[in-house]
């Protein structure tokens, strides 16, 4: 690696995370500093901790090695996609995911549905941690199904449509009531999901989820499902990529669990 100066090295940063398509905002917050910090670290006026930067390389997805390279250039100058977009080549989500996602939403709730917290904001936590917990360990979709960022966290694409059809189905009953003064919306399931759709690795990663994080708070899971590296640098509105899942670090990686202190 060669020496570079600290305005070098903030211009690089600032290529990588606009082509990562991330504002000075979601990166700061993603890293754990002030936006005000991190625009003096691109314009090479402020310096940079260790832990800082590998912070910053595992959101960006580049190397140290690359980052201090003679002969860095960014991916879209090389014409490749950039670490963490999802491309044909690899490990794509099933053409038809919604069978298995109807399946594995039954499952939760068949676990969950009788817990108070457990109402339409717990159980899309529920959901999306499922899906990317197993993409992190298998480097395979679970569902496949498309997580989009919301403000409240993130949410299944089309979940309104799909709980729509399954209501119709008669394989779930929406339950409008009150919980610790405010509205909730609730699910019960009508129908036992087909477990057979499901392989042991599937149903070991949605229990472990359901075991963690099943009886916390709606703050409390949406305030965890915040922190997570997927989530924190996506953009408002857009889909969630998986592959981000593998930048992970911890609390929020499952291969290096730890309990986490935002349950209640």
């Amino acid at each position: 690696m060669s020496l570079l100066t600290e305005k070098e090295i903030g211009h690089r940063i600032a290529s990588c995370r606009k082509l990562r398509g991330l504002s000075q905002v979601d990166l700061a917050q993603a890293i754990g500093i002030q936006r005000t910090s991190l625009t003096q670290i691109e314009l090479g006026n402020r310096s940079l901790g260790a832990l800082e930067l590998k912070r910053i390389s595992a959101v960006l997805g580049f190397s140290l090695d690359e980052i201090f390279s003679s002969d860095f250039r960014t991916h879209e100058a090389q014409g490749e996609p950039f670490p963490g977009t999802v491309t044909g080549n690899i490990n794509p989500p099933p053409s038809h995911p919604g069978s298995k996602f109807h399946q594995v939403l039954l499952y939760i709730l068949e676990r969950c549905a009788g817990k108070p917290n457990v109402g339409e904001t717990v159980l899309c936590k529920l959901l999306y941690f499922s899906d990317f917990n197993y993409y992190e360990q298998y480097q395979e979709h679970l569902t496949g199904i498309i997580y989009r960022k919301f403000p409240y966290g993130p949410v299944p694409r089309n979940l309104d449509r799909i709980i729509g059809q399954m209501i119709a189905e008669n394989a779930l009953q929406r339950v409008k009531c009150k919980y610790q003064g405010f509205s909730q919306i609730r699910y019960m399931p009508l129908q036992k999901a087909d477990l057979r759709l499901l392989k042991a690795s599937e149903k070991e990663t949605i229990d472990k989820v359901i075991e963690q994080m099943s009886d916390w708070s709606a703050a409390a899971i949406s305030a965890y499902s915040h922190k997570d590296i997927p989530w924190l640098v996506s953009r408002e509105g857009f889909a969630i990529d998986y592959t981000l899942a593998l930048r992970r670090e911890p609390p929020h990686s499952v291969r290096a669990f730890n309990s986490s202190p935002f349950q209640s």
